[in-house]
């Protein structure tokens, strides 16, 4: 077994045995830290590296801090009857990860998100990381893997679908052939 599925073994079971008491360690420092923390490298590589990560500058990884549990609305001061009220049992309509993948890019503006991961939770909040990606760095330009990110027009609060990331790779294509196309009619021609 390689290192990454000896680590994917490893998070299987993240609060057992000594990677357990780390664990809580680590979540008592997350928890005095602000909601979103920009991280040097990501605490579970074989994760960041399948979501697109790469460690190497125009990479960014962000650790989010997202509250565990069901939304309590603030209770409406007009009257009406309390099943009316939408206090309890009220729900976002959102997973705890695209709520933290949501922060990271309003935090982010500039980068787009290209996934994320749990990295643990205690009984007041679940902590993500969150993989982005800058568009206008020359190395993830020049990175063959990555290049459509370069064409992605960032758009606040949304991460990037498959469907989106095939249309940009095609007008990419496109646009490529027509430059060469013109290039080759320009050289025939003198």
């Amino acid at each position: 077994m390689g290192y990454f599925k000896h680590l994917a073994k490893l998070w299987h079971r993240p609060m057992e045995g000594e990677h357990g008491a780390l664990m809580r360690e680590r979540m008592i420092k997350w928890r005095r830290e602000p909601t979103v923390v920009r991280v040097e490298r990501p605490l579970r590589p074989n994760r960041a590296h399948a979501l697109g990560y790469k460690a190497k500058p125009g990479y960014v990884v962000v650790r989010v801090r997202v509250r565990r549990g069901g939304l309590n609305r603030p209770r409406p001061r007009s009257g009406r009857r309390p099943k009316r009220m939408g206090v309890a049992g009220y729900s976002p309509h959102k997973s705890a990860q695209w709520i933290a993948e949501e922060r990271a890019a309003r935090k982010f503006p500039n980068l787009v998100v290209l996934g994320s991961y749990w990295v643990g939770e205690d009984g007041m909040y679940k902590w993500y990381e969150v993989v982005m990606a800058d568009p206008n760095h020359p190395a993830v330009r020049r990175d063959l893997e990555r290049r459509w990110v370069s064409g992605y027009r960032v758009r606040k609060l949304r991460k990037l679908s498959r469907e989106e990331a095939l249309k940009i790779l095609s007008r990419l294509n496109l646009e490529r052939q027509e430059s060469s196309g013109g290039e080759a009619q320009n050289s025939v021609e003198q």
